[in-house]
């Protein structure tokens, strides 16, 4: 059960561009992914449970169909990709996957240090482009941020919660061999460095409060 709000967009965002590292393909970006994902679970941000992924035509831009892929074993496996393929929408025959999101949950700490398992805690996904794939995670809870979505600090979450973070996002950094770039800025958030962006506080110490658009 979900406990956490979640914002509709991403409170800050992080991505690497592997196009100059790694080619480009369906079997590339399911390795990379697998890179990510084997750092993401050494912080217990992120235990797969799903694929989700995009179709595409060439020329003629995105379908608008999403499949979804549960029960697999290892992103490893080099079945995988025949088995993401062999989903193709029959209405596009010449369709290829140009995104694939790993969707999971992961551990996050609350106030008083309990740890809690939340879907999505940390969001993965990796580009299949022609050029090479590029990787993004983002995040869309307040446990990250100084303060809540109502804008009241709440420093022992934010302590116990962004430090993980910002480690992960350097481990990553040396397991793809490049350093991360920030991604756009939202009504949410942005990404500083490898933390979340912390907003001014208003006289009585408090910060924007965000529920309105939840």
């Amino acid at each position: 059960m979900t406990t956490l709000l979640r914002a509709p967009r991403q409170c800050a965002s992080w991505y690497w561009d592997l196009d100059e590292i790694v080619p480009p393909g369906i079997e590339s970006a399911l390795k990379v992914a697998s890179d990510a994902v084997t750092v993401l679970k050494q912080f217990d941000l992120l235990t797969p449970v799903s694929l989700e992924y995009n179709w595409y035509v060439l020329h003629s831009g995105f379908t608008g169909v999403r499949s979804s892929l549960y029960g697999f074993t290892s992103l490893d496996d080099p079945a995988l990709p025949k088995k993401l393929l062999a989903s193709r929408p029959s209405g596009f025959p010449k369709a290829q996957i140009s995104e694939v999101s790993v969707v999971g949950s992961g551990t996050w700490f609350d106030g008083a240090g309990e740890a809690r398992v939340e879907p999505q805690v940390v969001d993965l996904s990796v580009t299949t482009g022609p050029f090479g794939p590029s990787v993004t995670v983002s995040v869309h809870h307040d446990i990250w941020s100084w303060f809540d979505f109502s804008g009241r600090p709440h420093p022992e979450v934010h302590s116990r919660n962004a430090p993980r973070l910002a480690d992960a996002l350097r481990a990553l950094e040396s397991a793809l061999g490049i350093e991360a770039e920030t991604g756009e800025a939202t009504y949410f958030g942005s990404a500083v460095g490898y933390s979340v962006s912390t907003p001014d506080a208003d006289d009585d110490g408090m910060g924007p409060n965000l529920t309105r658009k939840l």
